[in-house]
Formats: C-alpha cells, sequence, structure tokens
C-alpha cells in the first residue's frame, strides 16, 4: 500500500485553506490539521456545533472573530492510506466548504 498523499488531496487542502484564510483574515499554512491547544476558558465560552471536518472550520473561524491570538507550530505527518483508515472523501471537502461559507456570515 502507498501513503495518502494524493495530489486532489493535497489540492482540496490548500482550496479549504485559501478559503478559510480569505474569510477570516488569518495566513494559516493549514487549517485542517487537526491538532489544536486551548486554554479551558477559552475552549468553554465557544459554542461548537459541528463535528469531523467542520468543526475545524468551524473552530478557525470563531478564533479569528474573537481576535485571538493563533500560533502555528511544525508538526511531523505521515499520512494513512485507505487500508489503515483513512476515511476522508470529497464529501468532507464539501462538507468544509459549506461550513467556511456559513461560518463567514454567522457565529
Amino acid at each position: 500500500a502507498h501513503r495518502v498523499v494524493f495530489y486532489w488531496h493535497y489540492l482540496g487542502n490548500k482550496l479549504l485553506t485559501t478559503l478559510s484564510n480569505m474569510t477570516t483574515n488569518l495566513n494559516l499554512t493549514d487549517m485542517e490539521v487537526c491538532y489544536k491547544v486551548f486554554k479551558r476558558e477559552v475552549i468553554q465560552s465557544i459554542p461548537l456545533k459541528e463535528n469531523r471536518f467542520g468543526f475545524e472550520v468551524e473552530i478557525t473561524a470563531k478564533i479569528a472573530r474573537r481576535h485571538l491570538k493563533i500560533y502555528e507550530v511544525p508538526i511531523s505527518y505521515y499520512g494513512r492510506d485507505y487500508s489503515e483508515g483513512k476515511k476522508i472523501g470529497w464529501r468532507d471537502g464539501f462538507s468544509a466548504l459549506r461550513c467556511i461559507v456559513k461560518y463567514a456570515f454567522a457565529d
């Protein structure tokens, strides 16, 4: 089996990150990274509705709207292939896109 760093996954991630950056006025390198750390009082003060990959968009937009600082730190990533449990697909990309539009205009 080969690693899932397919061209279309990479391109989709870059597109979603760019659109998120445009609607939040941020300059993130990877909005969908999944590694996020918060102070307890910050995360408890933000009402969250989304799950799956919509969560990434929602939390990014709500943090940006509150003008809280975001720090990016490098991580190592070794993508899984589908036989190892990778589940993301094009539907998740469209769901994230829907959430980008939704949270650009609503909290």
